[in-house]
């Protein structure tokens, strides 16, 4: 099997390609969700990331593809996070996926990485290929996806007395940055399972860069905070439509700062973003997030939000 790198940036006709490949496999795998969009895996190709030095591969034919990120963030230079490892369904159990993880694994070693993680759907061929290479779940999550309709949720949203709810579209405004970045820290009491990934610290400085990486793969990103009088963020929830003018987006982080839980402001800021992004989207329907399984709390926040869980998921890891 002839597997080739691509080089950085790749051209239009590989980027067709690649989309090729997943949109066929999207297909096979997860008939019920959109496909995906072609801005989107684009982005992802074409823009570097902020947190490492991504590699991709193609086999040949365009029987299926590899994109690996090496991190180069302090802490992390011994591990990397394996973003896509697809092949076409016509094209599987006939050794594309083992060619491509071979070199895959070759890079690793070649960079001194110790170990790579992936994000696996389970009960599928994904997660049976992951495990017959070794991989093991570090951490298991579910999808959670929640309608919404044409004209937005219809529940009144829930009172936050001491508390103003505030939106920004793009960049949190620099005012705003170091309380939001400040937010950001709480996501440390996050399960993380057994991942070799260490939590970085966050800097209004970092906020902004990883926020500017989304509009610059064509993104859509909007946060939806809970203010207190004095200016701190207490609490916070993102969206991202990756194609902003698909009918789906992801929900990022959604974080309660410690001291402010109890006062049902996770409820709060979800329930008002879904409303800001339903009148800023006509177009969309669909809003999915992930959640660790051993978060209660925020299950419990989903559930009560009308978000249904749609298919298991892991954080899946093999030590090299």
């Amino acid at each position: 099997m002839m597997i080739h790198s691509l080089a950085l940036p790749p051209s239009d006709a590989e980027v067709d390609a690649w989309l090729a490949v997943l949109t066929a496999a999207a297909a096979a795998d997860l008939p019920q969700l959109p496909p995906p969009a072609r801005v989107e895996v684009a982005g992802r190709l074409c823009v570097t990331p902020a947190r490492g030095r991504p590699v991709l591969w193609a086999a040949g034919g365009g029987a299926g593809v590899a994109a690996l990120l090496l991190f180069t963030e302090e802490g992390n230079t011994h591990t990397a996070f394996l973003d896509v490892l697809t092949v076409r369904p016509e094209e599987r159990r006939r050794g594309v996926g083992t060619a491509l993880w071979e070199r895959v694994r070759e890079e690793l070693l070649a960079q001194g990485r110790t170990s790579v993680a992936a994000m696996v759907d389970l009960g599928g061929p994904g997660q049976a290929f992951a495990e017959a290479m070794g991989f093991e779940n570090v951490l298991p999550m579910a999808w959670y996806a929640q309608e919404v309709p044409a004209a937005g949720p219809s529940a009144a949203e829930p009172e936050t007395p001491g508390y103003e709810l505030l939106t920004w579209h793009g960049l949190v405004p620099d005012a705003w940055a170091p309380a939001a970045a400040a937010a950001h820290a709480a996501m440390e009491d996050a399960p993380t399972g057994d991942m070799d990934e260490r939590i970085q610290t966050w800097t209004a400085q970092r906020l902004h860069t990883l926020q500017q990486l989304i509009l610059d793969r064509g993104g859509d990103l909007s946060t939806v905070a809970a203010v207190t009088p004095d200016g701190e963020v207490a609490a916070y929830t993102e969206i991202v439509l990756p194609d902003p003018a698909g009918t789906s987006a992801i929900q990022y982080d959604t974080v309660v700062v410690p001291g402010h839980r109890g006062h049902g402001l996770g409820r709060a800021v979800k329930r008002h973003m879904a409303r800001q992004a339903a009148a800023r989207h006509p177009r969309l329907r669909r809003i999915a997030t992930t959640v660790a399984d051993e978060n209660g709390p925020m299950r419990a926040v989903n559930e009560a939000l009308g978000y249904r869980r749609e298919r298991g998921l892991g954080i899946f890891q093999i030590k090299l």
